[in-house]
């Protein structure tokens, strides 16, 4: 899976609509705001999953 900066992501398990800022040390980067204020952390590719591609009761 291809990964273009400004995908919205979600990890695989569920969790907080991000955006992929870059890429670093073979980690895709993403920022999201937790109500509070903006996050930003790195992950493995493998980890994550376009949120258009699931479906919509995982992403509410």
């Amino acid at each position: 899976m291809y990964l273009a900066i400004g995908d919205e992501v979600r990890k695989a398990e569920n969790g907080p609509l991000m955006i992929v800022t870059g890429y670093a040390s073979g980690m895709v980067e993403c920022c999201w705001h937790d109500g509070y204020a903006l996050q930003r952390e790195a992950f493995r590719k493998d980890e994550l999953v376009l949120a258009a591609a699931m479906p919509t009761s995982l992403a509410s």
